[in-house]
């Protein structure tokens, strides 16, 4: 919830307000547009909703 809050400064009611598929939708495509802002060569870096996968 505070992913898509900090990079679209929406409040805390607004994204409650969305399912968690949207949220989830949300947060892929914040990742995707960040990926393709800042792409790193050293490191690829992740999503995420990479973190905490194994």
């Amino acid at each position: 919830m505070g992913f898509i809050s900090y990079y679209f400064h929406w409040s805390s009611e607004e994204v409650l307000a969305l399912d968690h598929a949207s949220r989830r939708r949300w947060c892929e495509e914040i990742s995707s547009i960040n990926s393709s802002l800042n792409p790193s060569k050293k490191k690829k870096e992740k999503s995420i909703l990479e973190f905490g996968r194994k």
